[in-house]
């Protein structure tokens, strides 16, 4: 059996450490291009992000092509003064994908998220790791709001879902524990991550994300046949795949971004 790919994200709560089998967390893999692109305002923080496709290590004919098995890098910029002086503390994430979107997520390794809480992301099997990322932010320390970058990593859990192992060594210690999980309406597939509540000090502010990078997607091979964590629709609506992100702050309500994106070229 062959596992190879990079990959899924947050800052003090993170969103992923490479990985052979990778997987999305958060848009997915059938943003067509890089894009950047400014949240409609429906809470004070202002989040802009961008995306783009990328093939997967190792597997040919992959990348920006529709109906092709795809890595994404993802960027989140989160801005705001509400909460101490900064942007507030990230409590949920839900990315919804265009129509026709497939995510596979069968046949991957999987890694128990007790182990990780118990153990940390070494608890899990390289082949279980579902990608790489890090998140830059702000947590308390002595009165005072300081930056602080966590490594995250995503990784297969049992029954389909996702887990995001958040790590953060200084100026504080951070090790949390983020929950992705999948449904497929009709409309195409949908993820919600849980993003935990980050306490540095008792009765001080929680900790707040600023920047979330992830890259993520993955491919599996067993014998002859590959599959592919995400793949772009095999077909594309006139004017461009569109695609939205919702995120809830503490305090804050939500904020929503919704991107078109230019049709990919077929697959060669």
């Amino acid at each position: 059996m062959l596992i190879r790919s990079p990959l899924t994200q947050r800052a003090s709560r993170g969103l992923a450490a490479r990985s052979r089998a990778s997987a999305v967390l958060v848009l997915g893999a059938v943003l067509a291009a890089a894009l950047v692109a400014p949240a409609l305002a429906s809470a004070t923080p202002t989040v802009t992000s961008s995306a783009k496709i990328l093939p997967i290590p190792g597997f040919p004919h992959t990348g920006n092509c529709l109906g092709c098995g795809a890595d994404l890098e993802t960027v989140f910029t989160i801005s705001g003064t509400e909460y101490a002086g900064g942007p507030p503390p990230l409590e949920h994430v839900r990315i919804a994908f265009p129509k026709g979107t497939k995510i596979n997520y069968k046949g991957f390794p999987t890694c128990s998220p007790s182990a990780v809480e118990r153990g940390g992301i070494g608890a899990c099997p390289k082949a279980a790791l579902a990608g790489k990322g890090h998140a830059e932010g702000f947590v308390s320390l002595g009165g005072e709001r300081v930056a602080e970058t966590t490594e995250t990593t995503p990784f297969f859990t049992p029954g389909g879902g996702i887990g995001i192992w958040i790590e953060g060594n200084s100026p504080t210690k951070i090790e949390k524990l983020a929950k992705g999980s999948w449904s497929f309406p009709a409309s195409g597939p949908v993820i919600n991550v849980e993003v935990p509540i980050i306490e540095t000090l008792p009765g001080a502010p929680d900790a707040s994300a600023a920047h979330i990078v992830t890259i993520g997607g993955g491919a599996i091979k067993k014998g002859k046949k590959t599959t592919y964590y995400g793949q772009i629709a095999k077909t594309c609506p006139k004017g461009g795949f569109t695609g939205k992100a919702e995120l809830t702050f503490l305090g804050e309500g939500t904020v929503s971004t919704s991107v078109t994106l230019p049709c990919p070229p077929k697959k060669k």
